[in-house]
């Protein structure tokens, strides 16, 4: 892992506009948990893959977090609804919580996510 890029997640190319999302493994708050990265206007943004509502994971199928018109985020357990940009609940059962934010970032075409405080690599044995 370059320490200034991050950990690769995928191509740039790989996401679309409201479309869908590349899942990967990461050690949230301690344990094994899935992180994900969706495009939105033009920018990638990485959240938990964890309802704020019940922690659940948002994707109704893999890597398909955007509800029909691919303007918000959707929890497919509970219909809570997201704004990509911010991760803000903006309807549904979780109004006023938010998902939690991965910091990410595309270089070169291609997307990384950065280790922090609460978000770590899982470390294979």
């Amino acid at each position: 892992m370059n320490a200034e890029a991050g950990l690769f997640v995928c191509d740039g190319g790989d996401l679309q506009d409201g479309g869908k999302g590349v899942r990967f493994p990461v050690r949230a708050f301690g344990q094994a948990a899935t992180g994900f990265v969706v495009r939105y206007q033009g920018k990638a943004y990485g959240y938990l893959n964890r309802c704020a509502h019940v922690p659940v994971e948002l994707d109704w199928k893999e890597g398909h977090f955007f509800e029909s018109s691919g303007t918000t985020l959707m929890c497919a357990t509970h219909g809570a609804v997201y704004a990509p940009e911010s991760g803000r609940c903006t309807g549904g059962p979780c109004r006023g919580g938010r998902l939690h934010p991965i910091a990410v970032h595309e270089t070169e075409g291609r997307i990384y996510w950065v280790p922090d405080g609460q978000f770590q690599p899982i470390c294979r044995k």
